[in-house]
């Protein structure tokens, strides 16, 4: 799909994608690539979207969730200015302005469950997310999400009455959702965007756990979930300030991985070719493209060490989920009581946030939900043979015409068994099937990519169930098994 600042839509961009060579390292060029014997070609909404996120904006909704004193999810429900209730209602009425101001584009809406007793909520209580969907045009039931968590806490786990402004963890994650939604919806896509407000974080991942349920129990295809937690913070306890690096965890081995996939996975590879981890890889790359002085450094885990944060229950389920946030963490200002002890402040406040650098990953966001939105979907049943030949095929089912008529074909790539991005790849074509001469499948790595007429990419997918978009539950009942 194009982007539509203006009635009537027209295309931003146009190449011809047929030549089917292969191109330069993937290092060496932009997403979209350059194909031997043509100019190279951007994509320039890209850019505009980046240039379109709103610094001040991004601090004035840290500001405000951050005044809400505390967002506990044991906290004040009735008051209108202070409490979890408030915030999320606050939440839900930027949402509808901003659907407003698009003439109706988002279906904003409560998610409710009820937990019943657990560690950290001792009574019934409401877990409410707040969802606004943005649907595609040609593939609605396509969905990719950009979440961040309403809820904040203190010192003591239970405690919801204490101030817990929460202006980095994770006002700062809440605060770019909102502003990605600003920014993209003035674009028409082809797949839907979800933007997320997820509740119940701190006291066990309780709004993502239902989220990923939902989309299991109805089908939702969840292409990607961008869990963002964190994304204010530059300077590190251990004295480091950088405001030019951000993380992506994601996992290596699917969570929802069984014992036969696993016995596949051994003798074939893919250890490190989940879904989530090629999300992770695609968004490194856009990034490298399209957001000036930031390096994504890919972290080869599912969370930091022992943690935990929202992605991981679609992660569960499933469904390819990461964790974007900034790379150097202040563990003072994080789950604390607002203090001073020894000269040393704790405590979660709103001076210690670095609001360009959390527009900035707001920015990574938008333009990694656009990208895949305005893309195909990601080919399914992608198969690869090859042993004892000089030559590697690969095979994978169509995108189905009626959900990506811009599809122009596929891209298969390939790397190194030891290279952590995709280093070669050559566009084949609205084709099943793409067999490489002379490239040894025992020394490689290799995906298939979907690519619309206007450039954009969907994420590379690895052979077999492995490195397949969908849960693993999916693919067996297509299959029969």
């Amino acid at each position: 799909m194009f982007p539509r600042p203006a009635a009537p839509r027209r295309k931003t961009l146009a190449i011809s994608l047929l030549a089917i060579v292969v191109a330069t390292p993937l290092a060496a060029r932009p997403l979209r690539g350059q194909e031997a014997g043509q100019p190279a070609t951007e994509l320039s909404a890209l850019h505009d979207i980046v240039a379109a996120v709103s610094v001040s904006r991004v601090e004035a909704d840290i500001r405000q969730l951050a005044g809400f004193g505390t967002r506990h999810t044991l906290s004040d429900t009735l008051s209108d200015t202070r409490g979890i209730g408030a915030a999320r209602r606050w939440i839900k009425a930027e949402f509808d302005a901003i659907s407003a101001a698009c003439g109706g584009c988002l279906e904003v809406s409560y998610q409710t469950s009820f937990v019943v007793g657990a560690t950290r909520l001792p009574d019934t209580t409401a877990i409410v997310n707040v969802l606004a969907i943005q649907r595609g045009t040609t593939d609605p039931g396509r969905y990719v999400v950009m979440s961040g968590d309403i809820d904040s806490r203190a010192s003591g786990a239970l405690d919801g009455v204490s101030d817990a402004p929460g202006a980095n963890d994770n006002a700062s994650g809440m605060a770019g959702v909102l502003e990605a939604a600003r920014v993209l919806t003035r674009y028409e896509f082809n797949g839907s965007i979800i933007y997320a407000g997820l509740s119940g974080e701190e006291q066990g991942l309780f709004g993502g756990r239902h989220m990923a349920q939902v989309a299991l129990d109805e089908g939702w295809r969840l292409e990607a979930v961008l869990n963002n937690d964190m994304i204010g913070n530059i300077e590190g306890q251990n004295g480091v300030s950088d405001n030019t690096i951000a993380r992506i965890f994601a996992e290596g081995t699917r969570a929802d991985e069984t014992e036969p996939v696993a016995a596949r996975r051994r003798v074939t590879g893919g250890e490190v070719d989940s879904p989530s981890r090629n999300l992770a890889r695609f968004i490194d790359r856009l990034v490298d493209g399209y957001v000036p002085n930031l390096d994504m450094m890919m972290v080869y885990r599912l969370d930091r060490f022992g943690r935990g944060g929202h992605h991981r229950p679609f992660n569960d389920a499933g469904f390819p989920a990461v964790r974007i946030m900034e790379a150097n963490e202040d563990y003072r200002r994080q789950h604390q009581d607002i203090r001073v002890e020894d000269g040393v402040e704790y405590g979660d406040v709103i001076d210690e946030v670095e609001f360009n650098f959390a527009a900035k990953l707001t920015a990574v966001n938008a333009i990694s939900l656009a990208a895949m939105a305005w893309a195909p979907a990601p080919p399914r049943s992608v198969a690869i043979q090859g042993a004892v030949r000089p030559s590697t095929t690969l095979r994978w089912d169509a995108v189905p015409a009626d959900r990506a008529p811009n599809l122009a074909g596929y891209r298969v790539y390939w790397r190194l068994t030891d290279a952590p991005q995709w280093q070669w790849s050559v566009f084949v074509g609205d084709v099943r099937e793409h067999t490489l001469e002379n490239i040894v499948i025992d020394n490689y790595l290799f995906g298939v990519a979907s690519v619309s007429e206007d450039g954009y990419e969907s994420p590379v997918v690895f052979p077999w169930p492995i490195g397949a978009f969908e849960p693993l539950e999916w693919t067996r009942r297509d299959s029969g098994g």
